[in-house]
């Protein structure tokens, strides 16, 4: 407990020393003891004390008032001279200074008066110096034969003269002030001194002064001090205790010669043991190296702080005072007010200690004698590190929605200086201003703990879900703390957890109409946070735009035709189709069905076509209940005949009603033909022929009115042949329509028009050869035109298409759309599709009128006959450009009488001027 570090205290708080020479700038000046600084006796010592408030912020200096001189106290110099300083960290200071000390105005042993300057300058700030004066007068006649001093930094023993009585009348000796160490003690001054290591070493005064030693006389005593490191001391160990012992004989000249004192003090550096609960000091009853034969204890006082205590504070403090037949025990409970805590943080861990500064003073006396000692020990003491992991509180409610956690206590030196989240490190000014709340809560013992709410909804907050209706908040944080003044920094890691059944799903509802579905998915409380599933397959982008898909905050919507390609074919009846929409929402993540949708409807559809110059078509849809159903494994009764088109979805069949094994039957006025179609197994080897597949069998059918009755002959003879129906001759029809969208599903009736357009707007236009299955015919756009009136034939008007092909002299070219087959489209060569953008027409940078009319020359053609220049195919080997047609030239028109053109129009088309494309 004594040694090195106390002397590294002083050095802590004294640093470097200014010379009396130094010049200072604003200087303040207190001759007196201020606020928080006090000054008292206590025994053979004077106390300052220097409160937090003074010091705080502060460097401190203390020099000793010596006459008119100020001496700067080194620690070294403080150790030989008397002085010891003790600070707490958060610079509560007490200096002590012995009564024997070197720059103490000494009265006869009597009355003394002790000066200190305080210097304190600013760290920030040297400059700004303020000095606190400090001067006590002190009264002490109960000087022992023998004093003894153990303080934080040094040993000093004191002795008393004897000397020859003096004549009658004679006066005192005068007043002096204590020699400073290395002058002369005058007539009765010391000579040498022998050391006792045990081993003796002599040295002469000044040789031990130099060695750090003083050695001195008053007026009745000879005064020896030194510091626990010199190298005359020496380690003993009494009654289990280790001691800095230090033996010294003095050899002093006094008026009637030469004298001889032997002086030794010893002073424990050891004897504390620590629990959690108390501080024991053991103290060796017998010190046997200051106590030769056998002794009386007279006194045996506790103090604190250097104070005395009488019995009434040490109960009410809970401390104890005891002996044993080899020691004096001071008990103290961890905690008493007269001591402090303080935090630490070895490795990133909060810990505390607590320290306090008993005193014990004895007063003893060796037997047949009047020879008495008094002994005084300060020994300030700290208990090793004591772990303190913080507890954590959880007040977390789930149904608040709130993260409520508690993490504490600490001592008042511990400060929060940040929390890590998730999503990185905020200070705490930053996480009250991201709307946490971070409280300190301060208590009436000193200490604090802290408090942090953070809602369920914020974005530091991790969030899982165990099941489907169950929600698991997770709050990950690290509390960053640091311990002051030294600003050394620890953490505690929290991990907070909390499950509410908060979870609101997703739902499907959907409804249908003569041609579509319509499906909307409201979303649940985690939003549009899933996996939409049409069908089998994913939502897509494409799809989207496909199916009309429109949302908002909580909803959103799809708008499916009854032909979708991602529907399920259910049953097909002679006028009605049995379609299935199944959609399903999925939880990718946990593979969680989180709501479904399968929504069966019938819709009015013909499949079969009748078409009077004795050509059937029909579609043929996969149905659900034939999974492994190969469209192209179709057949009519004659398996030779097969679909002309089919996909994974659907197949067409077009065939004469006299081919393919179709049947003729009259009833009444209508002649009914029949045909059946079927899967043909057998061509698709053993996986199609397991007795569990199920077979596909539709009959198709189509009726024709007889004109009039006829009679009849019936041969029961077979005849060669089935009847056919005769081939006739009629006028095929091509109609031109506007498309509402690029889907090609509908389209503008006659009622809608005009039709409003914005500039720029797409214009999905379609043309289509009607009422035929034919193949081999192939409808091709020639020419089309946009004119200003309704008359084909107005000017002004503008190319669209030329010669089958765009108008490439156009700034907006004229795009041709594909056609493909689908449930609507039999034969792709029947159907031709391009758009254009909404124009208008101007002249001289004004609108002519705001309307346009479009105009086309269709060709219909046979694909194995001979073709003119107009068969060739749309925009087969172009002839290039053309210019732009002026206002006031005549279109040469075809003549009207050719059997395979037809002259088709559209409009009137608006244009309206809110908004641009």
């Amino acid at each position: 407990m004594r040694g090195p570090e106390h002397i590294l205290l002083w050095t802590f708080m004294i640093a470097a020393v200014i010379t009396l020479a130094q010049p200072r700038l604003n200087l303040k000046h207190n001759s007196q003891s201020g606020s928080g600084l006090r000054s008292d006796c206590a025994g053979n010592l004077m106390r300052v004390s220097l409160d937090k408030a003074l010091a705080v912020g502060n460097q401190l200096e203390v020099e000793a008032i010596n006459g008119t001189q100020l001496v700067a106290l080194t620690p070294s110099l403080a150790a030989q001279c008397g002085y010891s300083m003790e600070s707490d960290p958060w610079g509560n200071t007490r200096i002590y200074t012995s009564l024997m000390g070197c720059y103490v105005d000494n009265k006869d042993d009597e009355t003394f008066n002790v000066g200190l300057r305080l210097q304190m300058y600013n760290y920030e700030n040297p400059s700004d110096l303020v000095n606190h004066d400090v001067t006590k007068t002190c009264t002490y006649t109960r000087w022992a034969s023998r004093e003894i001093l153990c303080d934080r930094n040094y040993m000093e023993v004191s002795h008393h003269m004897t000397k020859p009585a003096e004549a009658k009348g004679q006066a005192k000796a005068e007043t002096q002030i204590n020699a400073t160490p290395g002058e002369s003690d005058g007539a009765q001054g010391i000579w040498k001194m022998t050391f006792y290591t045990p081993e003796p070493v002599p040295m002469v005064l000044k040789e031990a002064i130099q060695a750090g030693y003083t050695a001195m006389t008053t007026a009745n005593r000879l005064v020896m001090r030194s510091p626990y490191d010199t190298a005359e001391t020496y380690s003993e160990e009494v009654a289990g205790v280790p001691m800095s012992v230090l033996k010294v004989s003095a050899y002093y000249k006094a008026s009637d010669g030469l004298r001889t004192v032997n002086l030794a003090a010893a002073c424990p550096t050891g004897g504390v043991l620590f629990t959690e609960e108390v501080i024991s000091w053991y103290i060796p009853r017998r010190v046997t190296p200051l106590v030769d034969g056998n002794f009386k204890i007279l006194e045996m006082f506790m103090g604190i702080n250097g104070q005395r205590l009488d019995e009434s504070h040490m109960a009410a403090r809970g401390y104890t005072l005891s002996a044993t037949d080899f020691h004096i025990i001071v008990e103290i409970p961890v905690g008493s007010p007269d001591g402090y805590y303080k935090s630490h943080a070895p490795d990133y861990q909060y810990h505390i200690t607590y320290s306090v500064e008993p005193m014990l003073e004895m007063l003893w006396r060796a037997e047949n004698t009047q020879d008495d000692t008094r002994y005084k020990i300060l020994l300030p003491m700290t208990t090793p590190l004591m772990p303190r992991p913080p507890h954590i509180k959880d007040d977390t409610v789930p149904q608040d929605r709130m993260f409520t956690l508690y993490v504490g206590t600490f001592l008042h030196d511990v400060e929060l200086r940040n929390i890590t989240f998730s999503t990185g490190v905020l200070t705490v000014e930053e996480s009250k201003a991201r709307g946490f709340s971070v409280q300190e809560y301060s208590f009436s013992n000193g200490s604090k703990s802290f408090s942090l709410q953070v809602p369920f909804d914020a974005d530091v907050v991790l969030k899982h879900n165990p099941e489907p209706l169950v929600t698991s908040y997770f709050l990950p944080v690290v509390f960053g703390f640091l311990t002051l003044p030294e600003e050394t920094p620890f953490a505690v890691s929290v991990d907070l957890q909390a499950s509410l059944q908060d979870v609101v799903l997703p739902t499907i509802s959907g409804s249908c109409d003569q041609n579509d579905f319509y499906m909307s998915v409201k979303y649940g409380s985690q939003g549009p946070s899933f996996l939409t599933m049409v069908g089998s397959q994913p939502l897509t982008p494409e799809m989207m735009e496909t199916y009309n898909f429109a949302e908002n905050n909580t909803h959103f919507s799809l708008v499916m035709s009854m032909r979708a390609k991602d529907i399920v074919y259910e049953l097909i009846t002679s006028d009605s189709l049995r379609v299935r929409l199944d959609v399903v929402l999925w939880d990718s993540i946990n593979n969680w069905m989180l709501a479904d949708l399968y929504l069966s409807c019938s819709f009015p559809f013909n499949a079969t076509r009748c078409y009077p110059n004795g050509t059937m078509s029909t579609l043929a849809f996969k149905m659900e209940s034939v999974p492994n159903m190969d469209m192209g494994m179709l057949t009519l009764n004659d398996q030779s005949c097969k679909p002309v088109f089919n996909n994974d979805q659907f197949a067409v069949l077009a065939f004469n009603v006299d081919t393919c094994g179709t049947t003729r039957m009259f009833f009444d006025n209508y002649m009914l033909y029949e045909n059946e179609i079927s899967l043909n197994y057998n061509n698709k080897g053993a996986a199609y022929t397991s007795p569990g597949d199920p077979e596909y069998r539709h009959k198709i059918s189509c009726y024709y009115a007889v004109n009039d009755t006829q009679t009849v002959a019936f041969n029961s003879e077979p005849i060669n042949k089935q009847p056919a129906a005769e081939i006739g001759s009629g006028q095929l029809m091509v109609q031109l329509r506007l498309a509402e969208d690029s889907s090609y599903d509908l389209f503008y009736q006659a009622e809608d028009y005009p039709v409003v357009k914005y500039l720029r707007q797409p214009l999905y236009f379609e043309v289509e050869l009607m009422y035929s299955a034919d193949p081999q015919l192939e409808l091709i756009l020639e020419n089309c035109w946009a004119t200003l009136h309704e008359d084909r034939t107005s000017l002004p008007s503008w190319d669209i298409i030329v010669d089958s092909c765009e108008n490439r002299d156009d700034g907006y070219v004229t795009v041709f759309q594909p056609v493909t087959m689908d449930t609507r489209v039999a034969v792709p060569s029947h159907v031709k599709r391009f758009s254009i953008q909404m124009f208008t027409f101007t002249e001289d940078g004004e609108v002519l009128k705001d309307e346009i009319h479009v105009h086309c020359d269709a060709v219909v053609c046979h694909t194995n006959g001979d073709t003119d220049d107009s068969c060739r195919g749309q925009c087969v080997n172009p002839t290039g450009t053309k210019p732009y047609r002026q206002q006031g030239v005549q279109r040469v028109q075809r003549s009207t009488n050719s059997s395979n053109q037809r002259q088709l129009s559209s409009g009137p088309i608006l244009l309206t001027t809110q908004s641009n494309f």
